[in-house]
């Protein structure tokens, strides 16, 4: 009998120990709930002269069969080619983006011929000659033109420059914040990098059919890059 009530008291005095926290595990030295931190967003923009610019020049033919009208606009297309060659563009600036052949109706809805499409992209490296090529493919008898897309060769660079301008302002904001609630910036906790399109600002005369070369004005292009920051304060 004494045997079990001394085994009962234990089981008591056991469980007011668990009850009151003894052999508990501690917490982690120096963890606290929650750090204090600071987010912000920045923007920075690079403006620049574009020095590329890209066109696309397209010529169709019409024929009572589908062969023929290939065969009749493969000759065009390689003449508008050898004009663009000779206007110093070089092969690996020349990309075809269309060979196509569909049926033709007349004006009546009736089924006349084929009509064979094609068309080629070209990247113009100078601006300064863009005009004199445009030209040289209307006069080889390109019937479709489009363009120009102006861009930049070292866009990559320009837009590190616009990323470390936005980071700039970011932590300027930042440490403004932080002085305000009397507190120091500390630690980067996160970057969050937000890319933006470029505004292009072209100047451009599509076509002047005179005798004068085509004008072709290349603007100014802004490549933009945003980026949101988490600081820790100190």
């Amino acid at each position: 009998m004494k045997i079990v009530q001394i085994g009962l008291l234990g089981a008591v005095l056991a469980a007011a120990l668990a009850y009151a926290g003894v052999g508990r595990p501690e917490p982690a030295h120096g963890s606290s709930p929650s750090t204090r931190s600071v987010k912000v967003s920045g923007s920075g923009s690079v403006e620049a002269v574009p020095n590329r610019a890209g066109f696309s020049f397209g010529v169709s033919s019409t024929a009572a069969t589908a062969q023929a009208a290939v065969t009749a606009n493969a000759a065009k297309a390689q003449r508008v080619i050898a004009a663009l060659r000779e206007a110093g563009v070089a092969k690996q600036d020349l990309r075809t983006e269309d060979v196509s052949v569909s049926r033709h109706w007349n004006e009546d809805g009736r089924e006349d011929g084929f009509t064979a499409h094609n068309s080629m992209r070209v990247e113009v490296r100078s601006i300064s000659s863009a005009g004199a090529i445009v030209d040289a493919a209307v006069a080889a008898g390109a019937t479709e033109t489009s363009g120009p897309s102006f861009d930049r060769g070292d866009r990559d660079a320009l837009y590190r420059t616009a990323l470390k301008a936005a980071f700039a302002e970011a932590k300027a904001k930042a440490e403004t914040l932080a002085g305000e609630a009397g507190a120091s910036l500390g630690a980067v906790l996160r970057i969050e990098e937000t890319s933006q399109q470029d505004a292009p600002v072209p100047m451009y005369d599509r076509m002047a059919m005179a005798a004068e070369k085509t004008p072709v004005e290349p603007g100014t292009q802004e490549v933009e890059a945003m980026v949101t920051v988490t600081f820790s304060l100190a």
